[in-house]
């Protein structure tokens, strides 16, 4: 078994975060319940910004926010440096509230309504990345109307293919997002933004995929967009003063994974970056980078409280916990694989194959498959399942109209709520009752 962060084993076998007994969480705040290790988040957005301070002279570390948010952890990320990337008037409006100031904003997203774009330029959003031409002419219009001019970045497609699952592959040519290199669409963009008098294009921005363990994809992307950048001045006198390589450096969820540390993907990025530029005589442009999951992955852990056990000898004993896909649906969408322990039986040998499943109906709620537990595990239990801080919460549903579960933040010896949980009465408050049900008379 890994432990993350501030994760320990106590005196008598129980798993400690932050400095707080795990059982002592799930008593006082319930489960399931997300648990953030605020320590490891902090350690790990200063991994990202030391690695460029002592490889790169301009640069900015942007925090995507897609992974987690909440209030709380945009002031987190804020009061470490961080710019946030965020891709939703939701998220740009969270970060917003939580004090950060909105040019430390990039907002992203492909199909960006024209009241998220209204907010952006209304709040002076640092940098809007344009996704394809339809937005670049959407957006120049509704600044030319509202006399701004604001700062894009184009989001370009590099023809990429990252190792990774194809539900969460971005840089392939055959994508959803982006204006492809090959075939000059992505000259043309150029083109196009620097002729549109309403926005001012200050960079290019290229993203190839999320949970990404082989850095050489990162390597090709890099050298690739420089190559792009070169042609871009050849062709239109334009140097590009800031290259945008996005996020999705993988975490380690098992003990398979090899995760490279920021420190070698800064390494990687920076030395293929600086030696294409010297390549084409082209001025080294600020570096931005996105990271997500890698800020906040293994810094979560969900506890849940184990209920039904099913045995079916000869194969296999089911485990059922008070949660499931509902809090944590990326096994079911794309096969994602975890590690968990008994927290309240942490120093106990794991001998014992069990499949942790949830409470929703599909039989394909399934968290964890052929888990090692301690022989002796029973109702009532602690299980902590590791390396659940991004897209969790962040996807969790109402399915079956389960509550969500809350967030608390543990740092320490001492645990803040920074999302409530949600009641049954919450799951009500938007129903709305048509007059005709209302007083029973059938529709016809």
């Amino acid at each position: 078994m890994h432990l993350y962060g501030t994760q320990a084993i106590d005196a008598e076998g129980h798993l400690t975060i932050g400095g707080v007994r795990a059982v002592d969480l799930a008593r006082r705040f319930g489960t399931p319940l997300y648990v953030l290790d605020e320590e490891l988040i902090r350690q790990n957005c200063r991994a990202y910004v030391d690695a460029f301070r002592s490889a790169w002279p301009d640069f900015i570390v942007a925090y995507a926010a897609k992974a987690f948010l909440c209030t709380a952890m945009a002031a987190l990320v804020h009061q470490e440096g961080l710019y946030l990337d965020v891709v939703s008037g939701g998220e740009l409006i969270t970060a917003l509230r939580a004090g950060v100031p909105a040019e430390r904003l990039i907002f992203h997203g492909n199909n960006k309504t024209p009241e998220e774009l209204d907010l952006a330029l209304r709040a002076g959003v640092g940098r809007i990345v344009v996704d394809s031409f339809s937005e670049l002419d959407l957006l120049a219009d509704m600044a030319a109307e509202r006399e701004v001019r604001p700062r894009i970045a184009l989001r370009i497609t590099p023809g990429v293919e990252a190792h990774t699952h194809h539900y969460i592959a971005t840089g392939q040519l055959d994508s959803k997002f982006g204006i492809p290199i090959a075939g000059g669409a992505g000259l043309e963009a150029v083109r196009r933004a620097l002729e549109t008098p309403a926005v001012d294009l200050v960079g290019l921005h290229c993203h190839i995929g999320s949970q990404i363990l082989d850095l050489g994809g990162y390597e090709v992307t890099a050298a690739r967009m420089v190559d792009f950048m070169a042609a871009v001045q050849r062709e239109t006198g334009w140097t590009c003063p800031e290259l945008n390589l996005g996020g999705g450096l993988g975490v380690r969820y098992t003990a398979e994974d090899r995760a490279p540390t920021p420190a070698e993907l800064v390494a990687v990025l920076t030395r293929t970056v600086r030696a294409r530029c010297e390549a084409h005589e082209l001025p080294l442009p600020r570096l931005v980078v996105e990271p997500g999951r890698s800020i906040v992955g293994e810094a979560g852990t969900t506890l849940y409280t184990v209920g039904a056990i099913k045995e079916i000898p000869g194969v296999r004993t089911y485990v059922a916990v008070d949660g499931g896909m509902g809090d944590n649906p990326r096994p079911a969408l794309y096969q994602a694989r975890y590690d968990a322990v008994v927290a309240n039986r942490a120093a106990e040998p794991r001998i014992r194959l069990v499949t942790v499943v949830g409470r929703t109906c599909e039989s394909g709620d399934v968290l964890i498959r052929d888990l090692p537990v301690p022989e002796t595990i029973a109702r009532g239990d602690i299980l902590a399942v590791q390396v659940t801080g991004a897209y969790n919460y962040s996807m969790a549903s109402h399915y079956n109209r389960f509550p969500k579960p809350a967030v608390v933040l543990v740092r320490d010896g001492e645990a803040d709520v920074v999302v409530e949980r949600e009641t049954w009465e919450d799951l009500l408050r938007f129903d709305r009752m048509p007059e005709r049900l209302r007083a029973g008379v059938a529709w016809r």
